[in-house]
């Protein structure tokens, strides 16, 4: 079975669950493919996964797409890249939005062609008014950066008055997070038997329960996130406690 029932009956799914989807060159090498065909087939198990998640009734669904790392990949490769997010973005906009599915888009759109940050904002627009599931796809995306990011803005409030540093709390930090309207993840997944999160969600991941999976992205499937929800049910969560204190 590749496809959940219309409404899922299985345990309670965690409200945010994030995954780094790793593996699609790797498909194609063993199959003899160029790369590009491995990050078409992973695009393909992007729309499985959504899908999935919003039948399971998870609330958040954060996908790691593009890290600030990859631009150092080969231009070809960077160029198809580009050309399949636009895709992406043409033709599944529309979709998402009629099954109530709002895109949100998370890291450094500076470094995006024009044309494409034109497309994301659209594609924000035009879904804002998803209720369903909350898509979070971080595009362009560093943990390390985005952390940075934060402390560069509380540190000019600082400087001009506007924040007292000894009120400076965890709370505070975390609005200035590209996250910040997303409560932190649940479940980290990972593909592909990588056991790393690769400057993800650095802040964010301070306790979320983690599981990897040795299949690769293109051949992720409903099946591998109902096994992943279950290995997460099966977790006490203690956020530093002892057993029975949370």
């Amino acid at each position: 079975m590749d496809v959940l029932p219309a409404t899922y009956g299985g345990p309670p799914p965690p409200g945010h669950i994030a995954i780094i989807m790793d593996g699609n060159g790797r498909w194609a090498e063993a199959r003899g493919l160029p790369r590009i065909a491995g990050h078409k087939r992973g695009a393909e198990a992007v729309r499985k996964t959504v899908e999935a998640a919003a039948k399971a009734g998870v609330s958040y669904l954060t996908l790691f797409g593009f890290s600030s790392e990859n631009w150092k990949r080969p231009e070809r490769e960077i160029g198809d890249l580009m050309g399949l997010l636009r895709l992406y973005l043409k033709s599944e906009i529309n979709e998402l939005a009629k099954n109530g599915i709002r895109l949100m888009v998370i890291g450094d759109r500076s470094r995006f062609a024009p044309d494409i940050v034109e497309m994301i904002e659209k594609a924000e627009l035009g879904t804002r008014n998803g209720a369903r599931l909350t898509l979070v796809l971080a595009l362009s995306y560093g943990g390390r950066q985005e952390i940075v990011s934060a402390a560069r803005s509380l540190a000019r409030q600082a400087l001009a008055g506007e924040v007292d540093p000894e009120t400076i709390d965890d709370d505070m930090f975390r609005s200035h997070l590209n996250t910040a309207a997303v409560p932190d993840p649940d479940l980290l997944i990972r593909t592909s038997g990588e056991q790393r999160i690769s400057n993800f969600l650095l802040w964010q991941l301070a306790y979320t329960e983690l599981v990897f999976t040795n299949v690769l992205w293109p051949d992720f499937g409903a099946d591998d996130l109902i096994a992943a929800i279950n290995e997460f049910n099966s977790r006490e969560r203690r956020y530093g406690a002892t057993v029975g204190t949370v």
